[in-house]
């Protein structure tokens, strides 16, 4: 759940409309077996199979799927001290990071029982966020080896193998979220006063994200339709999940959400996947279905 684990490291090394209410919807609470805390951070696929992770009673993230049974089923890379999977692809590919024994993170592909460590060339520390049906990655580079405190940068990396390093016009510090089949990246970038913005990435044209009111935009996925899910701040400090399709934002939370909810990723059929708190703080996983 690294675009959970990046956002509230954010969230914390900030400077520290309205929208449209959806009128149906059903959530459902996601909480892996006897886990200290659960989020979901990418999916749900087309297969309805979603990813995220779970943490266990030593305080270490654990990567698992969720099928549309609601099987789980919990991975970690070989080495890993601390999983953090971001997404997984139709055919059931998932990207994501860890932490290997030293605290460095490196980025990590899981297809069927195989992975793939993919590190950015020179780079202290790696994360991977995205993958689209053409093979194009996203991820970002870290001078932090852990990847827990900023300056990060956005990149993507093709099918042969090339990196690209970018930043949106002014950011100091930012993350690619995801890449849907077109190409169209989403991400957020830290701006000189410490504000949080999210991005659009289109053909070589920017776009900012900012929720009506808000005062930190964060995104965190897309789907092949263009639509962007992620989490915004209100006037009160409070963090709620986020919807924006075809130019309207859409705010909502779980219900039992307190102080805190995030939309992590979009299906094409529009299912929601993301994480909340409960009044004791604790973080459960949510599916929204429209």
């Amino acid at each position: 759940m690294e675009k959970i684990v990046r956002l509230l490291a954010t969230c914390a090394i900030s400077a520290v409309l309205l929208s449209a209410i959806a009128s149906a919807q059903t959530f459902t609470t996601v909480d892996y077996p006897g886990a200290a805390a659960t989020a979901l951070a990418g999916g749900p696929n087309p297969q309805r199979t979603s990813v995220g992770f779970y943490t266990d009673t030593l305080g270490v993230n654990h990567g698992f799927t969720l099928d549309r049974n609601g099987v789980f089923t919990p991975f970690d890379p070989p080495g890993s001290t601390g999983t953090t999977p971001n997404y997984i692809t139709p055919q059931g590919t998932i990207v994501g990071g860890y932490l290997d024994a030293g605290g460095v993170s490196h980025g990590f592909v899981k297809s069927g029982g195989s992975y793939q460590t993919i590190d950015f060339p020179g780079a202290n520390g790696t994360q991977l966020t995205g993958l689209n049906p053409s093979g194009e990655y996203t991820g970002f580079s870290c001078t932090d080896p852990a990847c827990a405190a900023r300056p990060f940068q956005s990149f993507t990396l093709s099918k042969h193998g090339q990196f690209t390093a970018f930043d949106p016009p002014g950011a100091v510090s930012d993350t690619a979220s995801t890449v849907n089949p077109s190409g169209a990246i989403v991400g957020s970038w830290v701006d000189s006063a410490g504000t949080t913005h999210g991005y659009l990435l289109y053909h070589g044209s920017f776009v900012t994200i900012d929720f009506p009111g808000g005062n930190f935009t964060f995104a965190g996925g897309n789907n092949a339709n263009g639509a962007i899910v992620g989490t915004y701040r209100d006037s009160a400090q409070v963090f709620h999940s986020f919807l924006l399709n075809n130019g309207t934002f859409t705010s909502f939370d779980p219900p039992g959400t307190v102080g805190f909810s995030d939309a992590t990723g979009i299906n094409p059929g529009g299912i929601i996947v993301g994480v909340y708190f409960d009044a004791a703080g604790v973080s459960h996983g949510y599916v929204r279905t429209p």
